[in-house]
């Protein structure tokens, strides 16, 4: 029965980011029904609690998912890694403003311009090597880009806009 449930859950998800893909302008998103790992708020359209939007990991999962391989300067060697690209947690929620400020669960904050955002870079990343991940591994969340398919990723500022331990997005003008 807890299978069940989850996939019902799941399935809650998946439909409510739908509804936010049409273009509803105050589509409604799933509450969630796990712990909640990452909330959204700022400017913002489609929310789930008060004024922001908040995510479990089914719901994260949930959504359109990428992955690649790359190796990063804070673990040793290739990994894959795999989520939801940030882009598309962006449009689920009707993001609307020039930057994204991006905190962790120790409250450190980086400021990403939303014009850095590309289709599928930077992920927010639920999965390394097809395993979640640990706080104490960088995790839950981690926005990543594929530092090694293109020297664009390789500069300081995209290494500074790459925050682990991920918790909160702002939206703002």
């Amino acid at each position: 029965m807890p299978q069940i449930s989850v996939l019902a859950g799941r399935l809650a998800a998946a439909f409510a980011f739908v509804l936010a893909g049409l273009g509803a302008s105050q589509a409604e998103i799933a509450a969630p029904t796990g712990e909640v790992i990452l909330t959204i708020d700022g400017n913002i359209a489609n929310t789930n609690a008060d004024g922001s939007a908040q995510f479990d990991l089914d719901m994260l999962m949930a959504m359109p998912a990428a992955g690649f391989e790359t190796s990063t300067t804070w673990t040793d060697g290739m990994h894959r890694f795999d989520g939801v690209p940030l882009k598309a947690l962006l449009d689920a929620v009707g993001a609307e403003g020039g930057k994204i400020t991006a905190t962790a669960l120790n409250n450190y904050a980086v400021d990403i311009p939303i014009d850095a955002i590309e289709d599928a870079a930077p992920i927010v990343a639920y999965h390394i090597d097809g395993e979640t991940f640990s706080r104490r591994d960088k995790g839950p969340l981690w926005i990543l880009f594929p530092y090694d398919s293109d020297t664009k990723y390789q500069t300081e500022l995209v290494y500074g806009w790459s925050i682990w331990q991920l918790s909160k997005l702002t939206i703002a003008e």
